[in-house]
C-alpha cells in the first residue's frame, strides 16, 4: 500500500517494496483469531469468553513480584527522571537486581518467567512513576535482543545473552534509519560477508534507536548483499539480524535525542562503520531478519496498551479528585454536564483500555489462539484513544492542566502532570507502528480473504482476460460466503442473554460485523485492486473493528468480573454498558463515512497543495526553521566525525 513511483533515492519500485513486506509477513492461520473473524462476518464470542484464566503458579508469582516492584517503585521520583531528563543509574541498579530487565525472559535463564499480562501491569505500574521508565523496559524486552534470540536465537546464543540480558545488560532494536522508517526495502544499512565467512562488516547509520545510548547490546537489521560461500555456493543475502556488543570497534553513538515527550529516554543515532560481528552472532538465515522483526513485534507491541492503561487509570483518578473539589458557580465541576461528560468519557475508556490489554494478553498467554491482529489492533486503538483521554483530562485541569507540575507546586498547588501526560502519550500513536501504518497492516490481514478469493481481480497489473478467469473463482467464494452475511445472533432478541443488560451490545457487535464484512466486498468489488489506494476506507474498516473487539472485550471482562468479584459486578456492567453506547455512536459514524465522505476532494486538494498551487496562503509568517538543515541528514556510510556519546549505567 504504497505509491506508484519509484523510490529515487534506493531504486526501490512500490512492486518491490511491497514483495518484500509480503514475503516476511506470516501468512498462515493454523489457530483461530477472534479478531480476523469479526472482519469476516464471524462473530464467535467462544474465542473470547469465558474470560482466559491464567494459570495460577502464574498468577502466584505476578503477585509476588508486583507486590516487590510496587514497594520500590514507590522510592523513585518521576519529577527526578523529567527535570534531570535521565533515569538515575541507581534506579537502573535497583530494577535489575529486582529482575525487572529479566521479567520475560524464561526461569531456565535466569530470568522471572512472568507472564505477558503480569509484564504489563508491571510496565504499568512503572510507567505510573514515569513513562521513561515503561519505554526503557519495554524498548528492552518486547523488541530488544531477549525477545528475538528467546524465539529466534541457537541454543548457544540463548545461553550466552538471555542470562546476561535478565541480569540487567539493557539491550535495544534497531531497524529504523535516517530516510527509512516503514520501507524496509530502502534500508541502506549493510553487512557484507568477510571472505573467510566467519564474519560481517557492518557499515550505516540508524536513527531512533531506543535504549542505544546505554544499550550493552543491540539487534541491527542489515542487507546482506548477494554473494558467493567460500565453498562457491550462492546466497541470495537480504535483511538480516545480528546481535552486536555496544562496545565494538566503529561504534559511533552520534547523538542522543530530545523530543517533546519521555525527557528520560535514552535515544539516539548510531553510526556503524566496518563493524565486524562474528557470523555465530546472526539470528536466523539470511534474508530472515524482516520476518523476525515482524514477529518479534507482533505480541511485542502489547507492551504500549500496557502503558496506556496506566495513562487511563491515572487520568480517571486526577479527574475524580479534582471535579470534587474544584466548585464553579456553586457547584463542584464534576457536576456540570460538560465535565460530567469528559468524566464519563475517561471512566468508560479506562475499563476498555483494561479490559482490551488484558483479555489481549490473557489469549497470547494461553497460546492456544493467534493474536496478530488483536495486539496490533491493542496497540492502535488504545494509543489513539488514551491520547484522547489525556486531552480531555487536560481541559477538565484548565489553566491549571497546561501548568507544568514544576509550576503548581512552586505557586503551593498540588504537582499534577497532565501536560506532560500529554507530551508523554503522543509519541505512542508513532512507536513501533505509526497509526497509519498499523491500520494498513491490519487492512491487509483483513481483507486477505478476498484478496486470495478474488487472485488477479486484486491486481492493479492483470490483464482483462486474467481478471475474467479469476472472477470465476471468486464467484464461487463469494456464493457460499455472501448468505451467510444476512443473518445472524444479533437479529436474535434471545441471544447473548447471560450477559443481562449487555446481551444487547453483543447483539449489536454480532450485526456490525456482518455489516462490516459485506461493506468491505463492496469496496473490493468497487475498487478491486485499487482498493490497496484507499486507505482512508480501508482505514475506517480498520477503525470499525477495533471498536467492536473493545465492546466484546468489555462485555466478556464484565461477565467476569461478575462471578469472580461481585462487589464490583455491578459497577463493571455500568462501565461496560457506557463504553458500549459511545462506541456505538464512533462505529455508526465510520459506517456512514465509508461512502459519504470526502476522500476524493482532499486527495485533490493535498495533491494542489504539494504542487504549490496555494503557496500564497503562506505568505505572512517567518519560518525560523530555515537555514538550519537539511530536511533529512546526510546517512552515508563512513567513519564518523563526531565523539561517541554512549554511556555505561553500571
Amino acid at each position: 500500500m504504497t505509491s506508484a513511483t519509484e523510490n529515487k533515492s534506493s531504486g526501490a519500485t512500490a512492486a518491490e517494496a511491497r514483495a518484500v513486506a509480503e514475503a516476511a509477513r506470516e501468512t498462515e492461520w493454523t489457530r483461530p483469531s477472534f479478531a480476523k473473524g469479526l472482519y469476516l462476518g464471524n462473530f464467535d464470542l467462544g474465542l473470547i469468553h469465558p474470560w482466559p484464566q491464567a494459570r495460577d503458579a502464574d498468577v502466584e508469582r505476578g503477585e509476588a513480584f508486583m507486590a516487590k516492584l510496587r514497594e520500590f517503585c514507590t522510592t523513585m521520583s518521576g519529577r527526578v527522571i523529567e527535570r534531570e531528563a535521565r533515569i538515575p543509574d541507581e534506579y537502573l541498579a535497583s530494577l535489575a537486581e529486582l529482575g525487572v530487565f529479566g521479567m520475560k525472559i524464561p526461569r531456565e535463564y535466569g530470568g522471572l518467567g512472568l507472564s505477558l499480562v503480569y509484564y504489563g501491569r508491571a510496565l504499568a505500574l512503572l510507567g505510573s512513576v514515569h513513562p521513561s521508565l515503561g519505554a526503557l523496559i519495554s524498548a528492552h524486552q518486547s523488541i530488544g535482543v531477549p525477545e528475538p534470540v528467546k524465539v529466534f536465537g541457537t541454543p548457544e546464543q540463548k545461553q550466552e545473552y538471555l542470562p546476561r540480558c535478565a541480569r540487567g545488560a539493557i539491550t535495544a532494536f534497531l531497524l529504523t534509519e535516517p530516510d527509512v522508517g516503514s520501507d524496509p526495502a530502502r534500508m541502506g544499512c549493510t553487512a557484507t560477508p568477510t571472505d573467510d565467512g566467519g564474519s560481517y562488516l557492518l557499515d550505516g547509520v540508524k536513527l531512533w534507536t531506543t535504549n542505544g545510548v546505554i544499550a550493552e547490546l543491540v539487534v541491527v537489521m542489515a542487507v546482506v548483499p548477494a554473494h558467493s560461500n567460500p565453498d562457491g555456493t550462492q546466497e541470495k543475502g537480504g535483511i538480516t539480524a545480528f546481535v552486536v556488543e555496544m562496545n565494538s570497534p566503529g561504534i559511533t553513538v552520534e547523538n542522543r535525542n530530545a523530543f517533546m515527550g519521555l525527557r528520560g529516554i535514552e535515544n539516539g543515532v548510531t553510526r556503524f562503520h566496518q563493524v565486524r560481528v562474528p557470523a555465530a552472532n546472526r539470528l536466523g538465515r539470511e534474508g530472515q531478519g524482516l520476518k523476525i522483526a515482524l514477529t518479534t513485534l507482533n505480541t511485542g507491541r502489547l507492551s504500549i496498551p500496557g502503558l496506556c492503561v496506566a495513562a487511563g487509570k491515572w487520568s480517571l483518578k486526577i479527574a475524580r479528585e479534582w471535579s470534587n473539589a474544584r466548585t464553579q458557580w456553586g457547584r463542584p465541576v464534576g457536576k456540570h454536564e460538560a465535565v460530567a461528560k469528559k468524566i464519563a468519557f475517561i471512566a468508560a475508556t479506562t475499563f476498555a483500555l483494561e479490559a482490551v490489554f488484558e483479555l489481549s494478553a490473557e489469549m497470547a498467554d494461553a497460546g492456544q489462539k493467534d493474536v496478530r491482529i488483536e495486539a496490533a489492533l491493542a496497540k492502535l486503538w488504545s494509543t489513539e484513544l488514551s491520547c484522547l483521554v489525556a486531552d480531555e483530562l487536560v481541559q477538565i485541569r484548565g489553566g491549571r492542566g497546561f501548568e507544568t507540575a514544576e509550576s503548581l507546586e512552586a505557586r503551593g498547588e498540588r504537582a499534577v502532570a497532565a501536560e506532560q501526560l500529554l507530551r508523554d502519550l503522543r509519541i505512542n500513536r508513532i512507536f513501533e507502528g505509526s497509526s497509519e501504518i498499523m491500520r494498513l497492516l491490519i487492512a491487509r490481514e483483513a481483507v486477505d480473504a478476498h484478496l486470495a478469493a478474488a487472485g488477479e481481480l486484486a491486481s492493479v497489473d492483470a490483464t482483462l482476460q486474467e481478471k475474467a478467469r479469476a472472477a470465476v473463482g471468486a464467484s464461487s467464494f463469494y456464493a457460499k460466503w455472501l448468505p451467510k452475511l444476512v443473518a445472524g445472533a444479533g437479529l436474535d432478541p434471545r441471544s447473548y442473554s447471560e450477559f443481562g443488560r449487555l446481551a444487547k451490545q453483543l447483539r449489536y457487535v454480532e450485526r456490525a460485523s456482518r455489516k462490516l464484512a459485506r461493506q468491505t466486498f463492496y469496496g473490493m468489488g468497487r475498487w478491486q485492486g485499487k482498493l490497496e489506494y484507499k486507505q482512508a476506507f480501508l482505514g475506517r474498516i480498520v477503525d470499525i473493528g477495533a471498536e467492536l473487539f473493545a465492546m466484546a472485550a468489555c462485555c466478556s471482562r464484565a461477565e467476569m468480573l461478575l462471578r469472580t468479584a461481585p462487589e464490583q459486578g455491578a459497577a463493571a456492567y455500568e462501565l461496560a454498558e457506557a463504553y458500549c453506547e459511545q462506541a456505538r455512536l464512533r462505529v455508526d459514524d465510520y459506517f456512514e463515512k465509508l461512502w459519504r465522505n470526502t476522500d476524493d476532494a482532499d486527495r485533490e486538494l493535498s495533491a494542489n497543495v504539494l504542487a504549490g498551487d496555494y503557496a500564497w496562503l503562506e505568505a505572512g509568517v517567518l519560518d525560523q526553521s530555515e537555514g538550519t538543515g537539511p530536511w533529512i541528514a546526510d546517512a552515508s556510510p563512513g567513519a564518523s566525525s563526531k565523539e561517541s556519546v554512549h554511556r555505561k549505567y553500571r
